[in-house]
């Protein structure tokens, strides 16, 4: 797969959310958005680090955990413009929803972690580890979730976690001895 150019045609997530949502859904991002926060130390990481990284979002504008996750990538994103988040839509990209299967199926969100120059670093999606106990204990009560108005401990729980592999796809990138030698570090 030609991951440059996925990249080249993603939108960043401003444009992505015009496209492709509705107003109603529009409001369950911002509602999510203005909910995302990173603390003062996970804000000192995020701008620490030095090596450009592609994030492209396999995503869906009426995705309930594309409304509760995706936010916050934006989030780690505006702090350093290292950090190149892109978002495809999953319906209009067949290909890449295709090559971006979890568990069978075109979850969203899936993240794709790119190296400057378009190697692959990374998957992660679908929903987090923290995400996913909660849906267990749920599950076990009887009760479902609806995908937005998370409690603020699972909201920040899920932050924490996709933080986790930006921080580890920098570090990989940081520590990538190709990329030390081309930058001379």
């Amino acid at each position: 797969m030609d991951f440059a150019a996925v990249f080249d045609s993603a939108q960043p997530y401003a444009e992505y959310l015009a496209a492709h949502a509705t107003p109603e859904q529009m409001a369950k991002w911002d509602e999510n958005y203005a909910a995302a926060k990173l603390t003062d130390e996970q804000q000192t990481l995020v701008k620490s680090f030095v090596r450009e990284m592609k994030v492209l979002v396999l995503c869906g504008a009426w995705c309930g955990d594309c409304m509760t996750q995706c936010p916050g990538m934006q989030r780690i994103a505006e702090l350093n413009d290292r950090v190149r988040l892109r978002f495809v839509d999953r319906d209009e990209s067949p290909g890449f929803a295709e090559y971006m299967k979890t568990c069978g199926a075109p979850r969203v969100p899936g993240v794709l972690f790119l190296s400057e120059d378009d190697m692959v670093c990374g998957r992660y999606g679908d929903k987090t580890l923290a995400k996913y106990r909660t849906l267990m204990a749920e599950s076990a009560a009887g009760t479902c979730s609806v995908g937005y108005g998370e409690p603020e401990d699972l909201r920040a729980a899920v932050l924490e976690e996709w933080l986790g592999q930006f921080e580890r796809v920098q570090y990989m990138l940081r520590l990538s001895g190709r990329l030390r030698e081309k930058h001379g570090d």
